[in-house]
Order: C-alpha cells, then structure tokens, then sequence
C-alpha cells in the first residue's frame, strides 16, 4: 500500500526501442517463456490488474496465472486463484463473446456508467487517478498490477501514482509509433526525469537474451 492507496506496478515486454508492438499495430506477441514466467510472477503478487479498453478489444482476453505452483501460493494465501480484471472505459458495454467474459476470474469495470452484463462490479469513473486508486483498497486490492496500454500508464505516470516499473526487455527493434508511452505524451512531472527518481531493484536474465528490468518510484531524494 502507498498511503490510502494500492502500491501500482506497471509491467510490460518490449523492444530495445521502447515499441510494444511492430508499426502496423496489433496485438503484441513479444516476450519468450522467461518474460511469460515473471509475468504470472507478478499477477500472483497482485490483487488485481488494471487494463484500457483498447488493450483489452485487441486481445479479447486478459492474461491468467497458470503455473501450478503460483496458484498454489494464492489459496494457501486465502486469494482467488486469479487477481480481479479492472478494465477503464469511456463506455460500459462490451461484446459479451469474447473470451475474456468466460476466464475464471473476476470481472470489475471503471466507467461513467453500469454496464447491464458481464461485469461483477461497477467503480463510476473519477475524476482523476488519485482518486480513482483511493476506491480500490476498499475492494481488498493493495497490489496492483497495471498492464497497458500506452495511453493508460501514461495517464498514470502524468500523475505519479507508479510506483514501480517492471520492464522485460526484448532483442529487437521494430520503429513505428507503437511506444510504451506514447510520441506527444505530454504532461509527465519534471521530477519522473530528476537523478534519483527510480532506484533499480532488479536485473535478471530471461532467457534468449531477454532482460528483465525492475525500477521502484524514490519519491524522498
């Protein structure tokens, strides 16, 4: 927990050049066995995951823990196997066949209104992040995963509320603007660039050449 809020860490593979996915967009499909392992890592450590809506409508579906021995861990803990799904929209109704409505797990939405189907909880949307995240503790979320997209971490990072960045760096370089923040993000604090604003918790080899990368927010410097 941070104050009255969850402790939020965003996580992400991408490309040696900040890309997420190749110029022409889609789905990303980066990231080997070893970034796929230190993923489920951190959603078993969380409470639940935070997702955009347009994340979610290119891949239909959100990520699940599957390793035996995670899953293990969250019901000797007393967790649902799985950590809640928190998708943020401008609108409320999904297509109720995609295969995100069939995961087992639990299905929270942010957005101005109450969706009619599909959703176990409705959050009204906020008017800002900080305020947003203060709603979640409640919830019994301490722990939160935040997986995208690009203009979604941005919004957060505009207000400080990340609190560690976990990076799975990928051996290639793809160009375009499909960047892990995006090209005109604006409004970023001065002090995310200041010396000493992120403090390097972890490096750890993935496997073909995939580096994982951790760095957790300083904001006493």
């Amino acid at each position: 927990m941070q104050g009255n809020r969850p402790t939020v860490r965003l996580v992400l593979a991408i490309s040696l050049d900040g890309r997420l996915a190749p110029p022409e967009g889609g789905a990303a499909q980066l990231g080997g066995k070893g970034d796929r392992a230190v993923l489920e890592q951190a959603l078993a450590w969380a409470d639940a995951c935070l997702v955009g809506a347009g994340t979610l409508r290119a891949h239909q579906c959100t990520c699940l823990i599957h390793d035996p021995q995670l899953l293990e861990q969250r019901r000797q803990e007393g967790r649902p196997e799985q950590p809640a799904a928190v998708v943020v929209s401008r609108q409320a109704e999904f297509p109720q066949d995609w295969l995100f409505f069939l995961q087992p797990l639990r299905r929270w939405l942010i957005a101005p209104s109450s969706p009619k189907q599909g959703f176990d909880h409705w959050l009204p949307l906020a008017e800002s992040w900080s305020a947003q995240l203060q709603t979640l503790p409640g919830l019994g979320v301490q722990r939160l995963v935040l997986l995208g997209g690009a203009g979604l971490a941005a919004d957060l990072l505009r207000e400080d509320v990340v609190d560690e960045l976990q990076l799975s760096l990928v051996p290639a370089l793809l160009g375009g603007e499909h960047t892990w923040l995006p090209l005109d993000a604006s409004g970023l604090p001065a002090s995310l660039s200041q010396p000493g604003a992120w403090a390097l918790s972890e490096t750890r080899p993935l496997g073909r050449d995939e580096l994982l990368v951790r760095y957790r927010r300083q904001r006493c410097f």
